[in-house]
């Protein structure tokens, strides 16, 4: 998919640079004479849009509006046209299974995604835990219920609570992807939340807490990280409704350029 978008995104730079040209010609290529709606993934806002976005309004004279929720959330504000770009935090192919589910009318094979940047997955704990580290293999055990005392981990007699956003969020979807192979968290009592930032209030609140967020959500807070023998990645991307248009593909350039001179 990284392939395939780089390549369209060459075939079509030339055609980007007429468009730019002739709107300069036209008196209309100003600083802040367009703006680009972006709505989706928190986790795709707090690594990239938030920390990014001053850079490539710069580079681009668009005026970036950032909606953030979650991924499913800004692919479906694509086909309600309320969005320019779509950002999501895991692989496309992960979100449209959810999609298929949930809105199996809609014409999916038209979104297009671009790979903008890579972070992680993270799993936060309360603070009194005093288990810090933790096997992927026990993280499986955990979400299947097959663990459900975190005295079976070597900590306190708590009953684990899984905290997650709902379906459609892509540290989740990354998560299940990861340890479950696509399939659900079957654990009992889990709490659900809304978007990836309530995970971390949830978990400061609950005693027995294992919340599933984002690694940048974590180093942003007073969360404490329940540290894993491997890392789970989420690719980050940004995504369209059919070819993007000429400003489109100079966001996600502009993105690229600067996330890489970032990491």
């Amino acid at each position: 998919m990284a392939d395939d978008s780089r390549k369209y995104l060459k075939r079509n730079f030339g055609m980007f640079v007429l468009a730019v040209i002739f709107a300069g010609a036209a008196g209309i290529g100003s600083a802040y004479s367009d703006e680009l709606v972006l709505q989706g993934s928190t986790t795709f806002t707090m690594a990239v849009a938030q920390p990014y976005a001053k850079a490539v309004e710069a580079q681009t004279g668009l005026h970036l509006e950032v909606i953030p929720n979650k991924s499913s959330f800004g692919l479906l504000a694509l086909f309600e046209h309320k969005a320019d770009l779509a950002m999501i935090s895991t692989t496309l192919e992960s979100e449209l299974e959810i999609l298929r589910r949930s809105n199996p009318n809609l014409p999916l094979q038209r979104l297009r995604a671009f790979e903008i940047s890579r972070t992680h997955a993270a799993f936060v704990i309360h603070p009194s835990n005093s288990v810090r580290h933790a096997r992927l293999q026990d993280i499986r055990k955990i979400l299947t219920g097959e663990i459900s005392n975190w005295r079976q981990l070597g900590g306190p007699d708590l009953p684990i609570r899984i905290v997650a956003v709902r379906e459609g969020g892509g540290a989740l979807a990354s998560v299940e992807a990861k340890l479950l192979g696509g399939a659900h968290i079957s654990a009992n009592d889990v709490i659900r939340v809304q978007v990836g930032t309530q995970t971390v209030k949830v978990v400061a609140q609950e005693p027995g807490a294992l919340g599933i967020t984002l690694l940048a959500i974590v180093k942003s807070s007073s969360a404490v990280e329940l540290v894993t023998d491997e890392q789970i990645e989420q690719v980050l991307n940004l995504v369209s409704l059919d070819d993007p248009s000429p400003n489109a593909v100079a966001a996600i350039e502009a993105f690229r350029r600067i996330s890489k001179q970032g990491s």
